[in-house]
């Protein structure tokens, strides 16, 4: 009966304003992919276990960051995403991996997605790419990060019809996503990391009633359809509060895989709204 309930309640969110454009995109590449996709996905297998028993941390891009001392992050393993290349300290600890999910085209053009790839590509280093599937045909067509290591995840049905607590494979379809460290946490614990500690992932933009970043946006300003120019929801509340809805089952799914396999999650974002893992003031992690 619950899962009934959790699949009613998974299509009914694709009423939302996101999730019209969510499910047209679901069924348009429904169980499709490319070949190179697919070459993709079998490399993907060797990613598995590669950093077993090490702890990475995941900088998410939410206002809060501002207050930590991201220096600190020098010598550590760091997965960063979307805009994190804008960092201010982004060059002292350069990412390992760089993670972007699905695209949403509604403010956002193929033009404007091109931009933006190139100056992240300008600004990343030698960090490997995770991309979605989505966006294999755009990158490929225009010889997009040349010379960088690019992989993709095939994100497809919902975590809500997903009840295994093993770990993501992501050399297979993979659950979507409806923010990016969701998708960044699927990508760690496949590497096999043992301690993962969450920076910068505030998610309080129901509380606080307006969106903000750590960093000014260059190529992206203005391009969030989910926002306003000053930073409030275009959402109803009631509909912002059904996607956070969403949003907090899957990292109760992370929670729960996280559990079963013996890996420590921890938020050591300074405040924000995310309460599905344990807290540890940041500076913890480098007294010793």
């Amino acid at each position: 009966m619950a899962a009934a309930l959790r699949k009613i309640l998974t299509f009914g969110s694709m009423l939302l304003p996101y999730g019209v454009h969510e499910l047209k995109r679901r069924l348009k590449n429904r169980h499709k992919f490319s070949a190179d996709v697919a070459s993709s996905l079998a490399e993907n297998r060797q990613l598995a276990g590669l950093h077993a028993g090490r702890r990475c941390f995941i900088l998410g891009n939410g206002p809060s960051v501002k207050g930590l001392d991201l220096s600190r992050l020098q010598g550590e393993t760091v997965i960063t995403v979307s805009n994190g290349y804008l960092h201010s300290d982004f060059d002292k600890f350069q990412s390992r991996y760089h993670c972007v999910p699905q695209i949403t085209y509604v403010t956002m053009t193929s033009e404007d997605v091109i931009d933006w790839f190139k100056e992240m590509h300008s600004h990343l280093g030698g960090a490997e790419l995770f991309l979605s599937s989505t966006e294999a045909e755009l990158v490929r067509k225009h010889n997009l990060f040349s010379g960088r290591t690019v992989r993709y995840l095939v994100l497809g049905e919902s975590f809500d019809e997903r009840p295994s607590v093993e770990i993501v494979d992501i050399s297979k379809p993979v659950p979507r996503v409806d923010s990016v460290p969701v998708m960044a946490l699927m990508i760690a614990m496949y590497l096999g990391f043992k301690e993962i500690i969450l920076l910068g992932v505030d998610h309080d933009r129901f509380l606080s009633t307006s969106y903000e970043y750590a960093f000014e946006l260059k190529v992206q300003k203005g391009k969030d359809f989910t926002v306003n120019a000053d930073g409030s929801p275009t959402m109803s509340r009631h509909d912002d509060f059904q996607q956070a809805a969403r949003l907090w089952r899957q990292y109760r799914a992370i929670a729960n895989i996280a559990r079963a396999n013996d890996i420590g999650i921890f938020n050591s974002t300074p405040g924000g709204a995310l309460d599905e893992f344990e807290r540890r003031p940041f500076q913890a992690w480098f007294e010793e």
